[in-house]
Parts: C-alpha cells; structure tokens; sequence
C-alpha cells in the first residue's frame, strides 16, 4: 500500500476523570473502554478503529496522568507523556471543562507543547452554552485549537473531528489490480515478542539487515526491507512483538503493539510466527483473529523446530493444536523451520509465491454457476420462517481479497453454518490456500421480491371492477359519473 493510504493516529493524553474513554467510545463507535468515575480505571492503553470523516483512524486511549506528591509530574508520568508523542500523529489533550485549567493540566501542557506535535485541547464536559462561554482560560495552556466538547452527549464532535483531521489529505482507495505481477507483496511478518521474526528476516535476506536481540522487546517500530527471489520482489516488514497487556513491563512495548496491528493492516500477507519449544499461547490466537478480521492472506512459520525435542508424532501433534486453537485461519499453510540454523526457510519463499498466486486466482462464472447448483442440490440452503433460502447466481469480484458474491431470495439468512460449507467447498474445489475467502450475499430484483414478502396485506376497500359494487351489482351513479366524463371529452 502506499503512504496515501497510512492509518492516522489519535492518542488521548490527560489526567484521570477527563473523559478520555468516554471520548475513545465515541470516537470508535463502541463500548470496549471502561467508563467510571474513579479515577484511574483506563490502566492500559485501549487500540480502536475510527473514521474520522472519512479518514481511517487509531485511537489509543490512554490511562490517567496521575500526579506524584506535592503535584509534581515523576518520572513515569512523564515516559507516558513522551509516548503517546512518539506514537501519535495527533495529541487530543483532554481537559475538564468545569474545573478550568489545573497545575497537572499546564505541567503535561509544558510537555506536549515543546514536542513540536500538533495538539489539539479539548474542553470536555461543558453541557450547557454558558459552560462554552468560559473556555477561554483554557488558551492560557498555549495552544491555538481549543475546542469545546460534551463527550457524554455527543455535542462537538463534529469540531473537534474536523480539527483533528485538519491538513490530513483523505487517502485513497487501493486499486483492484493491488496483487498485479509488477507490484511488489508486501509481507508483514508478527507474532509474541522473542520469537525469532528478526533472525527469520535476517535470515531470508541473508544478511544481518535487522538488529536482533534475545530481549524481548527489542523491535520496537516496523521496518520495511526490500528482497528478491527468484525475480519476483518482495516487501518485509518486521514488526514489534505483540504481548498480553499484563506481561508488557516497558511502557514503550505498550505502544509497540498500535505499530504490529497497522502492520498486519498494510501488509497484503502475514507471516504469524510461533515458537516451537513454547506451544500455542492465547496471545498468538489473538493475533490470528486479526488476520482474519483484516482479511489478510497468511502463512504460519513454526521457528525454532531445531530446539524442540522430537519423535515421529510431534509434527501431527503442532499441527493439531494449531487446528484447535488457530481455528480462524485454519485454511492458512504451515511452515516448519529455524531461522539459527536455516532449516526448510526456502519452503517460506515458496508458499509466499504460492499464496501470491492463489490470491490473484480468478474463477469463470459459468463453471462457478454448475458448481453452485451441484452445492446447493447435494446440501440445500436452510429454511427460514418456513421458506428455503434460494441461490439464483455467483460470481467473484476481482478486486482482493476472493470475494464471491451471491444472489439470493433472502439476504441475511443464511446462517454462518450454510456459509461454511459453501466456503469449504470452494476450497476444496479451487484451492485458495492461504487465502482468505469473502462471500457476500445480495437480493434478486423482480420475481423473487414478491416471493420473499410476508407482510399481511393491507386493510382497506376492496377494489371492484368499475361500476360494480363489493356485491357485484352495478353502480348507476359511477356509470353516470363516467359518461359524464366522456361527454366533456
């Protein structure tokens, strides 16, 4: 992808009971940060999409700027403010509206305004016009966008939406032709801190390109790094570890985790890489569900089989386990390798080239139709509120990833069990490994419109032939009527 399609990043800084979460609630259009009063109740950093007028957006919604004694700012404090500068594009400096400008909020002020960031403050719960009046103190903070806001009751959000995207070009749609031959893939490579993705690049680059380190942690932004294998060009991007929020020590490991997902978001194929002598681990399943959400092609590198002690069953065993517990992207191949050693790596660049070609895979309509008939007949659709589903038509879209989009009777109706199956049986008769499949479901104009109607109809008069009554008989004075008409014709 290119820049023009970057996610924007809005990082929420201010001391505790401002709003912040309230804010990232708002702004992510969902429920996933704590709201209460106590102060303190954001302990970690909370990632969420938005899109802020059209631009695709993260909001990091940090914990509470909590003050030391004598209301000096300590060290941590301060590490947490420098941060959200780091990560963020945009600082959205909360303030409370009814207290007016505090020692804290002129001390973080200090910190934002030396940073050379663009900071906009927000003057969060004034819920009256009179409230709004008395925001001028708040320029005394020495920041020119000073922006009145309700956060509770949605009052300014689209001010303050518009101030934050400000000068931000809105970016641009990738174009269908994204997996061409002449376009370098681009491959993120993720997995848990510690796990070997810097030795694995290392490694397929064959030179020492990355810095590597048996500290966890030690790749703390995304790099990209150009290769070529057998004459095709290929983008990777080593990103930081992605670890459970209650295992992260270092602050700046908190951030890191903002740069894996956009990673996964900007890269067209994912390589997840496990470690082999430490199993499946509950994080690893996350970021297998973000693949997935994202709709990212995938490979899955086992590192460091040379370190694992085997017998003839540990391979089916791994691959069990994954089968379990990476059940999102069960159709993604598996490689098993070690990066110290160069153990099967050339498989790696084999399966990308492979899944680059499966991603590019576009299916004929009039076989796909045949197949979708066979599919349908063997197992039909389920029925719903006494009616079966009917599938009229598919065809796949061209533009990634596999989409296939189905004409029905009913839209919405077919159950995530039937969908299943139809996916299987694309798979298991065009392939797509490592591919993610899309289907969409649209409604057939015409005849089938009337077929999926169960409305009643509606009470009224019934309509009669002309000049007749609901009995039948004739009606003189709609005979009269009607000649009366012609005559003036």
């Amino acid at each position: 992808m290119s820049d023009k399609t970057k996610s924007f990043t809005v990082c929420l800084v201010g001391r505790p009971n401002v709003g912040k979460s309230t804010l990232f609630n708002k702004l992510t259009k969902s429920r996933n940060a704590i709201v209460d009063d106590m102060p303190g109740v954001t302990r970690d950093r909370l990632f969420g999409k938005a899109d802020l007028r059209g631009v695709p957006s993260y909001i990091i919604d940090t914990g509470g700027i909590i003050m030391g004694p004598e209301d000096i700012i300590n060290d941590q404090v301060r590490e947490q403010a420098l941060l959200a500068i780091e990560e963020a594009d945009v600082i959205c400096f909360l303030v409370d509206g009814r207290a007016g400008p505090t020692i804290i909020d002129r001390q973080i002020g200090d910190i934002l305004r030396k940073s050379g960031k663009k900071t906009v403050v927000v003057v969060n719960k004034m819920d009256t016009p009179k409230l709004e009046n008395e925001i001028g103190d708040f320029f005394s903070l020495g920041f020119n966008d000073v922006i009145p806001l309700s956060a509770e009751h949605s009052h300014g959000l689209w001010e303050l939406e518009s101030a934050l995207i400000e000068g931000v070009a809105v970016p641009e749609e990738e174009p269908e032709d994204a997996m061409k031959v002449d376009k370098p893939l681009t491959v993120a490579v993720v997995g848990r801190p510690n796990v070997g993705k810097s030795s694995l690049v290392n490694k397929l680059l064959g030179e020492s390109r990355l810095m590597v380190s048996d500290i966890p942690g030690t790749t703390r932004d995304s790099i990209d790094t150009s290769v070529k294998w057998h004459g095709k060009e290929f983008v990777f991007i080593d990103t930081a570890g992605i670890r459970r929020k209650n295992r992260v020590v270092q602050r700046l490991e908190k951030y890191s985790v903002i740069m894996s997902l956009k990673s996964i978001e900007r890269a067209q194929l994912v390589l997840l890489v496990l470690d082999a002598t430490q199993g499946i681990q509950g994080q690893d399943e996350r970021v297998a569900g973000i693949i997935n959400e994202e709709k990212r092609a995938c490979i899955i590198v086992v590192n460091k089989w040379d370190l694992l002690e085997k017998d003839s069953n540990s391979t089916a065993r791994f691959e069990q386990e994954m089968e379990e517990k990476l059940k999102f992207i069960s159709w993604a191949p598996v490689v098993f390798v070690s990066a110290v050693t160069g153990q099967r790596l050339h498989r790696i660049f084999e399966e990308i080239a492979k899944v680059r070609d499966e991603f590019r895979k576009h299916l004929d309509t009039g076989p796909l139709n045949r197949k979708l008939e066979y599919w349908t007949s063997k197992q039909p659709p389920p029925i719903v509120k006494g009616h079966r589903v009917k599938f009229f038509y598919v065809s796949q879209t061209t533009k990634p990833p596999p989409t296939f989009t189905f004409v029905v009777s009913r839209t919405g109706m077919v159950g995530e069990t039937y969908e299943r199956y139809l996916v299987n049986r694309i798979r298991e008769e065009y392939g797509f490994a490592g591919v993610p499949i899309r289907l969409v479901y649209l409604p057939r104009s015409g005849r089938h419109e009337v077929e999926k109607t169960t409305e009643k109809p509606r009470l009224g008069k019934k309509k009669t032939p002309a000049g007749r009554n609901s009995g039948g008989k004739k009606t003189a004075g709609r005979k009269q009527g009607g000649s009366a008409r012609r005559k003036k014709h």
